[in-house]
């Protein structure tokens, strides 16, 4: 095989390496999900969807933050995970 030839080769199995490999890094986008974090927050407790820093509401009572975590879940057949004030989770509650 001519050296002309070699490099083509080559060339081509470069070009389809780099082809798979972009089209593989588009095609793992990350889906948002809608899933409801009931958090503690300062003196009360939040709600804040799954991936946001900002919190979607302020509550006084964690069962006032669950039944409005569990308005939004059901509207997008989310979860609603329930953390304690130590941060572990308690509780997960699915709507899918």
């Amino acid at each position: 095989m001519p050296n002309s030839q070699k490099s083509n080769f080559w060339l081509d199995i470069l070009d389809q390496l780099v082809g798979v490999f972009f089209k593989s890094s588009r095609s793992v986008s990350r889906k948002r999900t809608w899933h409801q974090h009931v958090v503690p927050y300062k003196e009360g407790w939040a709600v804040r969807r799954e991936g946001n820093k900002r919190i979607t509401s302020k509550h006084r009572y964690q069962d006032t933050a669950v039944r409005k975590a569990k308005r939004i879940a059901r509207k997008y057949k989310a979860d609603v995970i329930i953390h304690r004030r130590e941060g572990g989770i308690r509780d997960r509650i699915s709507y899918d």
